[in-house]
């Protein structure tokens, strides 16, 4: 089949969309893929479809290979499997909730386990039936509070999901590690670089989890990397304690006049004024505290406080991690007003020689460190008093925390759990995810299997996800210029653009006899031939479109040449006319098998 711009539904626009923020977003928009129809859901149009189609054809070969079978689930679905689990209310505001006519409660699906482990729970019943591993590639849907970056993090998006059953966890280890790989291999055929980093489960639960995150300015996501080969989300990175000190020379704690001094700069200029020492004072001698607000999906709230290092800002992504499923917020003013003992800008754990902060303490106010701070410390401390501050408070002496958490900020420089050396910080976008879910789900919904010796055994499952319309997105984003996109052979939406232009007859037949010795070729085509438009207009709507190569069949037409365009090197090159197609495809032999390595 030969596509004809003059037919195609698609219309490409000049201006940039306002609410643009990204270069994939901008020009998928503009070269006429997709199109939005509310915040963060978008409208399929045809060149976008072709894409999509490709990005899946990838999916699909790779997981036939490692043995997956595809099923398709519908996205509405009862809520009462989810409820089973409980993940009814750990996905919180973020998942879509409606009722039938007659009142039942459904839910448009942000993940499909539950419905997984249904289905093989109604079917399968020994273990001669397992190894399983199916899949799907369906849209899921959660209502973020802010989407953005068009296809990058949306309401609707287009996910493959994977999930495999295994009797025993030697079984899950070989079905993750198929999984994984074909991963690895998904995701080199799409040209996009990754990276394997450590990852928290969230609402997925299980015991091991994975991401596979490719790196990116655009990137919501922060990880960490080590030269000596450590890689972990930051909400799953481990912090450094600093080591156990003897504390029995410190002095009492003791308070200090402060005033006015309710920030951090000001307290260290404070103390070095004040407070004795061999050295002088800085941010890191000072323990700071912030008091948030957890909140669970019935909107119940409980004020905390967290103390950590005064050089390093709270971090609430990882603190949430420690708390989920329950939401973190900075806590209000109305949260405070239950709490007036709370000094604002002089906070501490002290009160008048007792802890005060704590679940079991006086204030009943839960009270957590970062884990960084060892047992044995010594800070500068707020003392819950106007214009006063404490030093000398101990850790383990003074005050014990009701926990340790991941509260501070990551740095460049922090040292790897693993011994590795130092860490640096980079931007990324998830790309793929993999989890080991173990028996979560199946002891929740009762997936037993007759093993071998005919006893009742829980089934455990892993889940695998890789997101589509992201990594087309991210595809878009590594591959383009500023004049539009450039999309790399295995995903471009045709093989071959061929622009007619010029005056009289000759460039517009020329053009179809080459389309279709394209066509007979197995090229796939796209044929400009629009009557009415500039070539100035054509030009523009190819190198936005992004099609990798184009044959312009112009004024020289009728001279017997053509140009071949390749749109990456933006090399044109003169070639006889029936020597056209065969040139294109030796030089997109080339190219296919460059970029194969």
């Amino acid at each position: 089949m030969i596509d004809r711009l003059s037919t195609l539904f698609v219309r490409t626009l000049r201006e940039d969309p306002a609410d643009a923020e990204v270069a994939s977003h901008r020009l998928l928009v503009r070269g006429g893929y997709i199109r939005r129809q509310a915040p963060g859901v978008f409208a399929w149009l045809p060149l976008g479809l072709r894409v999509k189609q490709k990005v899946e054809h990838i999916i699909r070969e790779e997981m036939a290979r490692a043995g997956a079978q595809e099923v398709l689930f519908p996205g509405l679905l009862a809520a009462e499997t989810y409820e089973a689990t409980g993940r009814i209310n750990d996905f919180g505001d973020s998942m879509f909730r409606l009722e039938d006519r007659k009142g039942a409660p459904m839910v448009l699906a942000p993940t499909h386990e539950e419905a997984f482990t249904v289905a093989v729970r109604d079917m399968y019943s020994s273990y001669k039936d397992l190894p399983l591993t199916i899949y799907q590639i369906q849209d899921k849907y959660r209502d973020e509070a802010r989407p953005r970056a068009g296809l990058l993090r949306g309401r609707q998006f287009t996910m493959k999901d994977a999930y495999s059953f295994d009797v025993d966890d030697e079984g899950l280890d070989a079905s993750y590690q198929k999984q994984r790989d074909a991963y690895e291999r998904i995701f080199k055929r799409l040209g996009l670089e990754y990276v394997i980093v450590d990852a928290q489960a969230g609402a997925m639960g299980g015991s091991k989890s994975e991401e596979f995150l490719h790196a990116t300015d655009v990137g919501e996501d922060t990880f960490v990397v080590s030269a000596g080969g450590y890689a972990a989300n930051v909400e799953a990175y481990v912090s450094t304690q600093t080591p156990s000190r003897d504390f029995s020379d410190d002095g009492a704690v003791t308070e200090f006049t402060t005033p006015g001094s309710n920030t951090i700069e000001t307290l260290v200029s404070a103390a070095n004024a004040e407070v004795p020492g061999d050295e002088a004072w800085t941010a890191a001698d000072t323990l700071k505290h912030v008091v948030l607000t957890l909140v669970d999906f019935e909107g119940n709230r409980e004020v905390i406080v967290v103390g950590l290092e005064g050089d390093r800002e709270a971090d609430l992504g990882r603190i949430e991690a420690a708390f989920s499923p329950r939401e973190v917020e900075i806590a209000t003013e109305d949260d405070l007003k239950s709490h007036p003992d709370l000094v604002a800008g002089y906070i501490g754990p002290w009160l008048d020689g007792n802890q005060v902060l704590g679940a079991e303490q006086a204030w009943g106010v839960p009270y957590y460190l970062d884990a960084r701070i060892g047992e044995g410390s010594n800070w500068i401390s707020g003392a819950n008093k106007a214009d006063t501050h404490l030093y000398n408070l101990v850790i383990g002496r003074d005050v014990v925390p009701d926990g340790r958490i991941e509260a501070a900020n990551v740095r460049d420089g922090d040292l790897a759990p693993d011994g590795s050396g130092p860490i640096t910080t980079r931007r990324g976008t998830e790309i793929g995810h993999v989890f080991q879910l173990g028996r979560k789900y199946a002891e929740a919904l009762d997936l037993r299997v007759l093993d071998k010796n005919g006893k009742l055994v829980v089934v455990t499952m892993g889940s695998y996800g890789i997101g589509v319309t992201r990594n087309l997105a991210l595809v878009a984003e590594q591959n383009h210029d500023d004049r539009g996109l450039i999309w790399p052979e295995a995903l471009a939406p045709f093989d071959l653009h061929i622009v007619a232009t010029g005056r009289g007859d000759v460039p517009l037949q020329v053009a179809e006899t080459l389309a279709t010795e394209a066509d007979a070729a197995g090229l796939e085509v796209l044929l400009d031939d629009r009557p009415k438009e500039s070539p100035g207009v054509k030009f523009g709507d190819a190198e936005l479109i992004g099609v990798p190569w184009i044959i312009i069949a112009g004024k020289t037409a009728a001279d017997g040449e053509v140009e071949l365009w390749n749109r990456r090197t933006n090399e044109r090159s003169k070639v006889a006319i029936d020597q056209a197609i065969n040139t294109l495809l030796a030089a997109r032999a080339v190219s296919l098998e460059a970029a194969a390595k």
